[in-house]
């Protein structure tokens, strides 16, 4: 069964309870320069898999780019 959560304002369905570390994997942004927050939260990178995303969440990813 999938749940739905938030994500950059857009529903989207996923398994829950998934970690950070397993959304970005999904979303093919494992390893990528991200900045993620969680319900309004900030989530470190070492908390990445560590830090569960829930049925209902709202998440936030950012992909940083290098340039000028």
């Amino acid at each position: 069964m999938n749940d739905s959560i938030q994500l950059n304002g857009q529903p989207h369905a996923v398994q829950c309870p998934l970690s950070v570390s397993a959304l970005l994997a999904s979303l093919g942004l494992e390893g990528k320069p991200v900045v993620v927050e969680l319900d309004e939260q900030a989530v470190f990178p070492r908390d990445y898999a560590s830090v569960e995303v829930r049925s209902g969440s709202k998440v936030e990813v950012v992909t940083l780019a290098a340039g000028g």
